[in-house]
């Protein structure tokens, strides 16, 4: 049973410190998955020239990403049930992360990359889940939103990424030397995570009668509302992340050392929206922000269709970044107002819709331009940008009539900070 109130006052009821060491612990996991995520999207070009694989070969192994990431979102769900709670999960995923992109950067046989990237993929779903899992829990401790500044780590470290991808090529370094890098990074964030971020429990979790009778009731009509609105902004997101830096080179024959610009402007006005989305959502309410992203994000894709030059394809990526960088962050928020004595749970079905769009996005584009080009291929994410628009009103959920109040529904009995973590 749960009981509404308005967030109370942050200057009121300020964090502790211990709550503040678990957000930068999460700030941190967010920021490495970016970090990795980029470092290898932005990586594609040399991976099909180090392998003489083509877009046919890049499809099949972003297929199998969504896939298994998908498997590792019911892992994660499983394993947030144990004493660890999500900070297991999130270290269990930067470590297989960190595993993956060894196998990745040293395969000596095409064969290893793609079980690199299976690999991967099984990291990905937990460190996904993980993150969103914490981040939750944190905003509802910390009273008022924040869940998109979380997102803005994953975007700035994305940045970073691209950029790094593209020095290390632009100075000739092997792929085999600079990759590994990031693998560092993420398991150096799995032992912070694994000092300063929230357990669930200090005891195994047992599932009640009054648990999974909740769990049966979990509020579908709201998560498949809030799901479609995930796999509309994937779609967008993968396209964009996994065919950016191609459909320069390809289409508009830029270079590999300019190519990862795409990514990076769309990465970088993401981290823009992202570190402006908490304050727009106390201001103007998760509705508005949401319909005026879905119709910036759907400009910014049509000038990417349209582009027939790096500087407006590079410009279009931008807008779209700025526009639709907010959505998934406030998916994920509104997911947990929908039943918060159960979130994980709701974040963990939410989360799955992330890999539909993600498969959609790579694999149905991708197979657009194996038949015709990259160009036709950036039509499907455009006409989901457009959707977004037409789903804002659902994410109403959790929020009283005037938008710069958020509300936030808690365990009845939930009288600390601690017995709200998930």
């Amino acid at each position: 049973m749960t009981s509404t109130h308005t967030a109370p006052d942050p200057d009121l009821t300020p964090p502790s410190p211990r709550d503040r060491r678990a957000r930068i612990a999460v700030a941190f996991a967010f920021a490495a998955q970016g970090l990795v995520y980029a470092g290898l999207l932005s990586s594609l070009p040399g991976f099909k020239d180090r392998f003489g694989i083509g877009d046919d070969a890049v499809t099949f192994a972003i297929l199998g990403v969504g896939i298994l990431a998908a498997v590792g979102t019911v892992i994660a769900e499983r394993v947030a049930r144990g004493a660890g709670g999500s900070r297991s999960v999130l270290v269990s995923g930067l470590v297989t992360v960190a595993i993956a992109v060894v196998i990745i950067a040293l395969a000596p046989h095409i064969s290893f990359f793609f079980l690199g990237f299976a690999v991967y993929g099984l990291g990905l779903g937990q460190v996904d889940a993980g993150t969103n899992m914490q981040a939750v829990s944190l905003q509802r401790a910390y009273g008022r939103s924040i869940v998109t500044g979380f997102y803005a780590a994953w975007s700035a470290a994305g940045v970073v990424g691209a950029l790094y991808v593209s020095a290390y090529a632009h100075y000739g370094i092997a792929q085999q030397v600079a990759l590994p890098v990031l693998a560092l990074a993420a398991l150096a964030v799995a032992v912070v995570v694994l000092r300063s971020a929230w357990r669930s429990h200090d005891a195994p979790y047992e599932v009640s009668a009054e648990d999974a009778r909740a769990a049966r009731a979990l509020p579908w009509s709201g998560i498949l509302i809030l799901g479609a609105a995930v796999v509309a902004y994937y779609v967008v997101d993968t396209a964009s992340s996994t065919w950016g830096t191609l459909y320069l080179t390809d289409v508009l024959d830029a270079g590999h050392d300019i190519a990862p610009f795409g990514y990076a402007a769309y990465v970088g006005t993401t981290l823009v929206s992202r570190l402006t989305g908490d304050f727009a959502v106390r201001r103007w309410g998760r509705v508005a922000v949401i319909r005026a992203a879905g119709i910036l994000g759907t400009v910014g894709l049509l000038a990417i269709v349209l582009a027939h030059s790096s500087v407006l394809a590079i410009a279009g990526f931008a807008l779209t970044g700025i526009g639709l960088g907010v959505v998934a962050p406030l998916c994920f928020a509104a997911a947990g107002a929908l039943s918060p004595a159960h979130a994980n749970a709701v974040i963990a079905r939410l989360n799955s819709f992330n890999y539909v769009g993600a498969i959609l996005g790579g694999v149905l584009v991708g197979a657009i331009a194996s038949g015709s080009t990259l160009r036709f291929g950036f039509i499907v994410p455009l006409v989901l940008a457009a959707v977004i628009i037409l789903l804002a009103p659902g994410f109403a959920v959790g929020q009283s009539h005037g938008p710069a109040t958020e509300v936030l529904d808690e365990p009845a009995d939930a009288a600390s900070h601690a017995g709200t973590v998930e």
